[in-house]
C-alpha cells in the first residue's frame, strides 16, 4: 500500500487535519517526503485504525499513546490496567446516565398524571 495523505484519512473516515494532528501528538509518524510526496503504507493505516478503535472505546489520546507504546506481548498487565480504569469511567457514566433517565422518567410520569398546574419537566429545568 502506497498512499497519499487524503487517501489514509479516507480509509479511516477521517480528514487530514485529524492524520496531522496525530502526528503532531507523536501518535502517528510523519514519513519523509518521496518525490515532494509524504507516502503512507499499511502499517499507518493499521495503526490509525487502532487510534480510531480506541478512541471509540472511549480511551484518552494520552492513554492511545500509552497503548501504542506498550509491547502487546509484554505488557499485558499495563494494557488491562488501562482497560480496567476505562471499564471503571463507563460504569460511572452508565450510573449517571441511569439516574438521569431515572429522573426524567419520574418527571414524565408526573407530567402525564395532570394537565393542571406548571408542568413538573419545566419546571424542574427552571430552577
Amino acid at each position: 500500500m502506497n498512499m497519499t495523505i487524503s487517501a489514509l484519512a479516507r480509509s479511516a473516515g477521517v480528514n487530514v487535519e485529524t492524520v496531522r494532528y496525530y502526528q503532531r501528538r507523536g501518535l502517528l509518524d510523519t514519513p519523509e517526503r518521496g518525490a515532494g510526496i509524504r507516502r503512507y503504507g499499511e502499517g499507518d493505516a493499521r495503526r490509525l485504525a487502532f487510534i480510531r478503535s480506541a478512541q471509540g472505546a472511549g480511551f484518552t489520546l494520552e492513554q492511545i499513546g500509552e497503548l501504542l507504546r506498550l509491547d502487546a506481548g509484554q505488557d499485558r498487565a499495563r494494557a488491562r490496567e488501562l482497560a480496567a480504569e476505562r471499564i471503571a469511567a463507563l460504569d460511572r457514566k452508565i450510573a449517571e446516565l441511569q439516574a438521569a433517565r431515572g429522573a426524567l422518567e419520574r418527571l414524565a410520569r408526573q407530567c402525564h398524571a395532570s394537565e393542571e398546574g406548571p408542568c413538573p419537566i419545566i419546571s424542574a429545568f427552571e430552577g
